[in-house]
């Protein structure tokens, strides 16, 4: 990739993301040299069949910025039935996720190592997916750097856009100023209905973190939100 390519995708002017130089253990190395051919897709201006790519039609979720991979993977195997599509810029994150993988044999993962409203733009179909993860984004505390939260009213219509009608938009943060936000945005979304009455319970699928145990232990709080995209009006015959 590359941002001076006058023919690739339009870059962002603002990011939500900045790229940082992360150790890399000898077990993440050697995950991204032996899982990373198969398991990490390559970047394509061009949407995608992921039926292709995973063997099967099933169900697939797209999680946005998934750390260091642990709750991919215990998502992933607890729901075999579903393939998950994790987009991450950090590579000590993607080198993280595939040891996961490998170690748990996790054949319903696939890492896309770039910027995420990229992928989505190009080689995310629209309607295609039954849903979206966004756990814990960096909120961006400082007020000045407000306009670099991921949750903006643009990104969230094109995730809108990329969820099958009554798939879901679930995101989640440790930071109530963010959550806020959050609730404000997607509610304000026309595409989306909200599943609960303001924040919703965690659903199941989303497993604690240790940092989120530490946490709730401390008298922190987490913030979850359950969007769905809204299924279009029935036609009826004149």
């Amino acid at each position: 990739m590359s941002s001076n390519d006058p023919d690739g995708p339009q870059r962002r002017a603002i990011r939500s993301y900045v790229v940082r130089a992360g150790r890399m253990g000898s077990g993440q190395v050697r995950a991204l040299a032996e899982l990373g051919p198969r398991f990490v897709l390559p970047f394509e201006a061009e949407c995608r069949y992921f039926d292709t790519v995973f063997g099967r039609s099933a169900p697939r979720v797209l999680e946005i910025g998934f750390g260091m991979g642990q709750a991919t993977a215990q998502i992933a195997s607890a729901r075999p039935g579903i393939d998950f599509i994790g987009v991450e810029v950090h590579e000590p994150g993607v080198g993280a996720l595939l040891r996961l993988v490998g170690e748990q044999q996790l054949t319903n993962v696939r890492i896309i190592q770039h910027d995420a409203v990229e992928v989505l733009e190009r080689m995310v179909a629209p309607a295609s997916l039954a849903g979206v993860h966004v756990f814990f984004p960096d909120p961006w505390h400082k007020k000045r750097h407000h306009k670099r939260r991921l949750i903006q009213p643009p990104l969230v219509n094109l995730l809108a856009s990329r969820l099958a009608p009554g798939g879901y938009l679930h995101c989640a943060t440790d930071w109530e100023p963010y959550a806020q936000q959050m609730l404000e945005v997607l509610g304000a979304e026309s595409l989306l209905v909200n599943t609960a009455d303001g924040f919703a319970p965690r659903p199941e699928h989303r497993p604690l973190t240790k940092f989120e145990n530490r946490g709730l232990k401390l008298g922190h709080g987490v913030w979850d939100l359950v969007f769905r995209r809204a299924s279009p009006p029935s036609q009826t015959m004149p």
